[in-house]
Order: C-alpha cells, then structure tokens, then sequence
C-alpha cells in the first residue's frame, strides 16, 4: 500500500478490535482506549472510524530539526554526528511534568505544521549528512505507522532509524515496531508503579517489558533516561532499587542518564532538580555496578563524558553537546588497556557539535533561520 494514496486525516491501522457493545479497542498500549464512532484516544492522533482505528497524524509534523545525537540522549551510538529529528502532537500518558507538553498535549492538529512523506523525511536526512533519524519531541508509539514506514525509506539510504520513546505499548506492536529501529532511548520516568499512577497516568510493569523486550530480543542499541524530580522519584531506595534492576535485569553496559527537572505543564510547584542530586544518582548508579552513568541537563563535564570501566581512562571527553576527547581504537576500545567499550562506534567520531538546526521540508529540505 502505498502510504501518500491514503488521506492522511484516515490511516489504517491494525492494533485494534471490534467490541461486543458498539465501540471499536484501540490495542496498540495498554490503556486500550475504547471508542465509539467518531472519538479519539488519550493521544488525540489515533480515533475510530467506521468501525476501525486510524492514524490521523501520517505525514505530519510538528516541526523537523537537524540535533546532536548526544541530545536525544544517546551518548554510544555514533557520537558526534547529526541526527534528523521529528515528531507529530499527542500522547499516551498524561506526565504532569511533560517538557514538551505544547507538541504532546496537543490537541489542535493544526500544530502539526509541515507535512513530509517517508521517503521525502529520508532523502532530507541524506542530504543534510545526517547518520540517523528520531521519532522523538513525544511519542512514536502513537504515530507506529508513520514511524515505521519512515525507517523503512531510510534504510534504503543507509539511515539508521532511533526511537525516543516512554516505552508504553503493548507486546505485539512492540516486536513489530521494534524490527526498525537501530537504537532506543527509553525514558523510565521512576521505579514505582504509584508514581506511574498518579503523576503519568500510567503503569510501570509495560515499561520494564520494554526495557526488556529491546535489551534481550532485538539488536538495538538501548539507553534509559530517568528525569529526576525533587521530593517524587529521587529517593536513596528508589534510585538503588532501579540501578539494581537495571543492572540484574539489562546487564551493566546499559548506559543511564539522570536529567534534571525543571518547573513545567502541571509540575510549576515543585523546584528545579540540583545538580548534586543528580551526581549522587550517578554515585549510586555506579556503586551498584553500571558501567556507563551520565548526568544531562546540568553543565557537568565529568558526569556527561565515558570512562573506561576497566581502567578508568577518559574514553570520550563531552562538554554540553560537544566532544573533545576521542581515546576509542577503531574498533571501539579503550586505547590504553584495550577494554571494549559497549556501543555503536564508527572508526572516528563525528564533528557536528551542539548546533541545533531547525529544517523545513514544505518546499525540499533547508534550514530555517
């Protein structure tokens, strides 16, 4: 089928099921929206239509910008180069510290201001010297469809394709989406299922299935990222309890970001995350045996470069979103004691730095100043 035939208001999809009583079940994540004829799930992007669930936001975007990959965060898949980044509006979980609440609470499609076939998104990304392309800004869960059709042009051009996602979905869209993706920063919002109820609208368990599923199933590069919010999910005993998990469950070369909080959406009251908080999340990270801890959000040198587990040499040196030190081997390697470091390493690093170039794609691919 070809994508841009079909109207992009009406996309079909197929995670879904007819009800008994009328309405038709959104099954791709597990709030399992049910609709009658005419509503819209939680994410306002995906509704029922005669019958079925379509995708309303294919082909739409709120905005296209070329990043540093390190800013996604990803700080072990191909540091140093451009990454082509995207998202549509919507959501599946309800944060009430969302940083990107005006894309992700969205419910005016008219936010979604340029629109871009797959195989357009992917020619723009060749053309701008970009390695990779991210579903990110909010969820690519909701936008599956598009997502995926998006990775299979890129693959054409040997673009890698990198989901920055919640992980909150379900086991079968899961696997299907995840054949596409090369690499995933996987946000885990804290280590308690109360926080998930309360503050996202959500379940934890979905996400350690995730986490799971992509580290012990699939051949993407994984990261976790855990924003950290004063007085809610930066506790001694939380923060043991997930680094242990991660560490018993993932394996220690999974690397983990700490991000700091600020006042934001429906969290204005609470203050911004201290620097020191997040070093002593990244103190315990590495206490209970993960190799690769960072912290984000905060100008930390230390925090935010890679060491050598084994010997402890400065691996690669970075500074916000800049890299100075390269100390790998071409094939990845501590260049003093020849300890492999896990990631997805080129023989050099890229040069692109912390530049954030935003793209239009109405009238071929250019920036925009």
């Amino acid at each position: 089928m070809d994508p841009m035939n079909i109207p992009a208001e009406e996309y079909p999809t197929r995670y879904w099921r007819r009800l008994d009583d009328g309405r038709t079940e959104c099954t791709i994540c597990p709030r399992y929206c049910k609709l009658h004829e005419g509503q819209r799930g939680l994410c306002f992007v995906r509704g029922n239509s005669a019958g079925e669930i379509v995708l309303l936001s294919f082909g739409r975007s709120s905005g296209f910008c070329v990043d540093p990959i390190e800013k996604k965060p990803l700080n072990h898949f191909l540091p140093g180069t451009p990454v082509f980044s995207f998202g549509t509006a919507g959501c599946n979980l309800a944060c009430k510290f969302c940083q990107n609440w005006d894309i992700s609470k969205s419910r005016e499609m008219d936010s979604l201001m340029d629109r871009a076939d797959p195989a357009t998104i992917a020619l723009a990304a060749k053309q701008l010297g970009c390695r990779s392309v991210a579903f990110t800004y909010n969820d690519p869960v909701i936008f599956h469809e598009y997502a995926i059709a998006v990775a299979e042009e890129c693959r054409k051009h040997d673009i890698k394709s990198v989901a920055v996602s919640a992980g909150y979905m379900n086991a079968e869209p899961r696997a299907e989406f995840y054949r596409y993706m090369d690499a995933a920063n996987i946000d885990l919002k804290a280590f308690t299922e109360d926080f998930y109820r309360k503050v996202c609208g959500g379940r934890l368990q979905p996400v350690l299935e995730t986490l799971e599923y992509l580290k012990h199933e699939t051949s993407a590069w994984l990261e976790i990222t855990t924003l950290l919010i004063p007085g809610e999910n930066d506790s001694e005993p939380e923060l043991e309890a997930l680094t242990s998990w991660v560490v018993s469950h993932l394996g220690p070369d999974v690397p983990l970001h700490f991000s700091a909080f600020h006042p934001d959406w429906k969290m204005r009251d609470k203050p911004a995350t201290p620097p020191e908080t997040l070093i002593r999340a990244r103190d315990i990270a590495m206490r209970n045996g993960i190799r690769y801890a960072y912290v984000g959000n905060v100008h930390h040198k230390s925090g935010g470069s890679t060491y050598c587990h084994h010997c402890g040499q400065l691996l690669i040196g970075r500074d916000w979103y800049r890299l100075s030190d390269w100390n790998l081997t071409p094939t990845g390697a501590c260049s003093r004691c020849g300890t492999t470091c896990a990631g997805v390493f080129e023989t050099a690093p890229g040069t692109w730095g912390p530049r954030r170039v935003p793209v239009s794609l109405s009238r071929g691919a250019r920036a925009s100043h």
